[in-house]
């Protein structure tokens, strides 16, 4: 067989692997400028809101460059102290400091060839970023505590959830440095500037705990499910509707989900409330249940509970013209607790 093609092969099972969804005009923009820079050998920074994909789209950068074969090395820039991060990135010399007890090869090295993904790069220190520089400008830096110069081949992909331009601005982040990562710059859109692409994702992400769960059938989100996920803005964007949706898959009972619960800490006993006793709504006067004497209450007291919740909720949901969140505000209660007692209760 011939080498090129399980060569071909081997690669496009890599770039597959790291597939991404959408259809929107949005993302397809975004990927096509992904797939042309990638044979560009030149630095690129990915722009993004947490959680719109930007390791996924770096790895894709990687795999569809000419350096798919080599290494690909991440390291994230706030995950280290200040002083640990610069050692981390280039390595270090035995008795560069206290705990050195041998030398040690960091992730440029370690990339060697290959792609560096710099991650939440706007905080890194000013004097990592001048190094930076030099990397970038000349392929060469010393480890810390080392007086050897490194020549190194490693393409550098950069992301951060930041306005890069305004922290230079503000003295926070170097312009040198900005104009040399920027050969390329892709910003990702958030989910809410891609709503189209929503139903896609619940397919995909039900698919993946599906055979995680070893369930049979996925279950249906009804209309209603289905236009508060396409209402919600999303500030945690694709990550945070991967568990929204694998959540309310394996919270389900039945084959339909009718309720979605978007904020898991969500509790009357939330730490940093009251945690008061949630008590039910006063009513002032005994004519605001509009209970007729044709519609008098069961004699029984659970009865006569539910009774009286299903009317309440009913007055409320009529009143406010079937708008849930205003009718949850007027019944004393929250959105969600609302949504589970009309489940509890089977209203539509």
């Amino acid at each position: 067989m011939d080498p090129s093609y399980l060569q071909r092969s081997s690669q496009a099972s890599l770039v597959e692997k790291y597939r991404m969804v959408g259809e929107s005009e949005a993302y397809l923009d975004c990927m096509e400028k992904v797939s042309q820079v990638a044979k560009v050998d030149r630095p690129v920074l990915i722009i993004g809101e947490r959680g719109t994909g930007k390791e996924l789209v770096a790895a894709r950068l990687h795999y569809l460059s000419q350096r798919w074969q080599q290494p690909r090395v991440t390291i994230n820039c706030a995950a280290f102290a200040a002083d640990l991060l610069e050692s981390e990135i280039f390595g270090y010399e035995r008795g560069a400091f206290t705990g050195a007890v041998r030398t040690k090869p960091g992730r440029f090295e370690m990339a060697a060839n290959g792609t560096l993904f710099l991650d939440e790069l706007a905080n890194s220190p000013m004097a990592l970023q001048e190094k930076l520089l030099r990397v970038i400008e000349y392929g060469e830096f010393e480890r810390v505590g080392g007086t050897e110069t490194i020549q190194i081949d490693t393409r550098i992909v950069a992301a951060t959830n930041q306005d890069l331009p305004s922290l230079c601005r503000q003295g926070k982040f170097k312009n040198d440095l900005l104009d040399r990562l920027s050969f390329e710059v892709i910003t990702l859109p958030p989910l809410r500037a891609r709503k189209d692409d929503i139903p896609l994702f619940i397919a995909h992400f039900a698919k993946r705990i599906l055979h995680e769960l070893d369930l049979d059938t996925i279950p249906n989100f009804t209309e209603s499910a289905l236009e508060d996920l396409m209402a919600y803005s999303w500030p945690g964007n694709i990550r945070e509707l991967k568990n929204v949706v694998e959540r309310a898959i394996y919270r389900s009972k039945g084959e339909t989900i009718h309720t979605i619960e978007f904020d898991p800490f969500d509790s009357p006993y939330r730490l940093g409330s009251s945690c008061q006793e949630i008590k039910a709504p006063i009513i002032d006067k005994p004519q605001a249940m509009e209970v007729s004497p044709s519609e008098a209450l069961p004699t029984d007291l659970p009865s006569a509970i539910e009774a009286l919740e299903r009317k309440m909720i009913a007055n409320a949901l009529k009143k406010h013209h079937f708008n849930q969140r205003k009718a949850s505000e007027s019944l004393g209660v929250s959105y969600y607790q609302l949504r589970r007692m009309m489940k509890r209760l089977d209203l539509p």
